[in-house]
C-alpha cells in the first residue's frame, strides 16, 4: 500500500474528519509539513496551511518563511503567518527555548482555528519523532504513560497527527517521488538541542548495534499502549471498589488502601487530586497517624478521620439549578440559558462558543447547571480520553478569575458542556443523529 493510500486509510478508520471539513495544516517548510501538504492536495481535501516564525535564525528563518508563502502559492491556498519574538518570551516565562516555541505555536495555531473556522489543525509529526520521544522520556524519567509516545490527538484536542505511523525514509522517499521540494533547517545539525541530540548522536549509535532498533521501539510504543490501556481499565475497577464517592468529597477505606502501599496505585488515585508521587510516602504515613491529621496541597487536602481517608477540596462552590426537558428559557448568574429541540433536516451547524448542539438521544433530563468543581471531568470534543477541567483550563490559559467563573451543564451526572469552551465528545452530533437538542448562553 502506497503511503497516500495509507494515510488515507488511516483517516477513514479513526474518523478524525469528514471531506468537507476545512483543515489547517501547520508548515515549517520541512520535508514532514511539505508532504502533508501533498497528501492532502493528493486526497482532495480543503486546506489552508499556517507557519510560525520564531525569529530564532536570521535571514534562514526569513527564507523559510517565503518559501511556505511560495507552497500556498503553488496548492492555491491561504497562508497565515505569524511572527514571533521567541527570546523574549523565553526569558520572561523562563523557559527554554524549545518549550517556549512549542507553547507559542500551539497558542496561535488554536487561536487560528477558532477565528477562522477550521475543523482542525494537522501536524506532521512521524514515526521517528515518536522514537525520540520515548527514549528521552525513558533517560529523564517516566512511567508508563511516558512510554506510549506521541499522542495522535494534542492537548487542544483539536490539533491531530495523521503521519505518526510513517518514517522519515518513507517521507523522504515520498517527497522524491513527487519532486517535492522542502527547505532545511541548518539547526537540525547541531546537537545543541536534546532531541536533536538524540536524533544526531544518541540513535546512529544504538543503531550500531542493534540494526532493527528503530523498529524494535516502534513495537514497543504499540505494546505500551496496550499495556497502559489494560492498566488504566484494572486502575479504575480498583477505584471503583474502594473510593466512595460522595459530592466534592472522596472516602477510602485506609486498610484496604494500605493493602496496595508497595504498587503505584496510591499514586494513581491522589494524582487526580494534584498531589505528586513524593506524597505517597505521606499518604502512607498518614494511615497510622491519629484522627484529624491531613496533608495538603493548594487545592485539596487528605484528611485521616478514623478508619477512612477523605479527600475534599478545600473550598467548595454550591450554585446549583435544576433544568427541566419542558423549559425553554432558564436565568441564572451564568447567564439566560435558552433551550430549543431541532429535527435533522433543519439543522445548521453553529461553531459560536455561546452554542452548544447535542445529539437529543444521548441526553437525560433533568439538566443540572452549576460552577464547577474539583475533580470534574469530561471528554473535550475531538478527544477520545478523559481529561480533568483543571487541566482543560491550565491547556486553556484561562486567568484565575476566567476559571472561577465556568459553569458546566450536567446531564445523568455526566458533564455534557463546559459552558462557553467546550462539549462534551460523548453527545457530539453525528450523521446518525436524528433530533439536536441546541443550548444558548447570552449575558445575564
Amino acid at each position: 500500500m502506497s503511503l497516500l493510500q495509507r494515510f488515507q486509510e488511516f483517516i477513514k478508520e479513526n474518523a478524525f474528519f469528514q471531506p468537507k471539513d476545512k483543515l489547517l495544516l501547520a508548515v515549517s517548510g520541512g520535508v514532514d509539513s511539505v508532504v502533508l501538504c501533498e497528501l492532502c492536495k493528493q486526497s482532495g481535501y480543503d486546506f489552508a496551511i499556517a507557519h510560525c516564525n520564531f525569529q530564532l535564525r536570521g535571514e534562514e528563518s526569513e527564507r523559510d518563511e517565503q518559501f511556505v508563502r511560495n507552497l500556498g502559492d503553488k496548492y492555491e491556498v491561504d497562508v497565515f503567518v505569524k511572527k514571533f519574538d521567541t527570546k523574549k518570551y523565553a526569558e520572561e516565562t523562563r523557559k527554554g527555548i524549545q518549550e517556549a516555541a512549542r507553547n507559542l505555536r500551539y497558542e496561535w495555531f488554536e487561536e487560528l482555528r477558532q477565528g477562522k473556522s477550521f475543523s482542525f489543525t494537522l501536524l506532521a509529526h512521524h514515526a521517528n519523532d515518536n522514537i525520540e520521544t520515548v527514549l528521552m522520556n525513558f533517560v529523564r524519567g517516566t512511567g508508563l504513560e511516558g512510554l506510549t509516545g506521541i499522542s495522535v490527538f494534542t492537548v487542544f484536542g483539536y490539533c491531530i497527527r495523521p503521519m505518526l505511523s510513517f518514517t522519515r525514509s518513507e517521507i523522504e522517499e515520498f517527497a522524491r517521488e513527487n519532486n517535492l521540494a522542502w527547505v532545511e533547517d541548518s539547526s537540525n545539525v547541531s546537537s545543541r538541542y536534546t532531541r536533536n541530540f538524540f536524533r544526531n548522536e544518541i540513535i546512529p549509535s544504538i543503531k550500531k548495534a542493534y540494526p532493527q532498533a528503530e523498529e524494535n521501539i516502534l513495537d514497543n510504543i504499540q505494546r505500551f499502549k496496550k499495556i497502559s490501556n489494560l492498566y488504566g481499565v484494572l486502575v479504575e475497577e480498583l477505584k471503583g471498589r474502594l473510593c466512595k464517592y460522595n459530592q466534592a468529597e472522596v472516602r477510602i477505606p485506609v486498610k484496604e488502601l494500605m493493602h496496595y502501599q508497595g504498587t503505584s496505585f496510591i499514586y494513581e488515585i491522589i494524582k487526580d487530586y494534584y498531589f505528586g508521587e513524593k506524597q505517597v510516602d505521606e499518604v502512607i504515613k498518614l494511615a497510622t497517624a491519629e484522627s484529624g491529621k491531613y496533608i495538603e496541597n493548594d487545592m485539596y487536602q487528605i484528611i485521616k478521620h478514623r478508619n477512612w481517608f477523605i479527600i475534599a477540596p478545600r473550598f467548595v462552590r454550591t450554585d446549583t439549578i435544576i433544568i427541566e426537558k419542558d423549559s425553554n428559557q432558564i436565568r441564572s448568574h451564568a447567564g439566560v440559558l435558552d433551550l430549543k429541540f431541532i429535527n435533522k433536516e433543519k439543522f445548521v451547524l453553529d461553531k459560536s462558543e455561546k452554542v452548544a448542539q447535542f445529539d437529543a438521544k444521548h441526553i437525560e433530563f433533568p439538566l443540572l447547571l452549576r460552577k464547577w468543581k474539583q475533580g470534574d471531568y469530561f471528554y473535550p470534543l475531538g478527544m477520545r480520553k478523559k481529561k480533568k477541567l483543571a487541566r482543560f483550563f491550565i491547556d486553556q490559559k484561562l486567568a484565575k478569575n476566567q476559571k472561577e467563573n465556568v459553569w458546566v451543564i450536567e446531564s445523568a451526572k455526566r458533564i455534557i458542556w463546559v459552558v462557553g469552551l467546550r462539549i462534551d465528545d460523548r453527545f457530539k452530533v453525528t450523521e446518525r443523529t436524528k433530533q439536536i437538542l441546541q443550548l444558548t448562553i447570552s449575558s445575564p
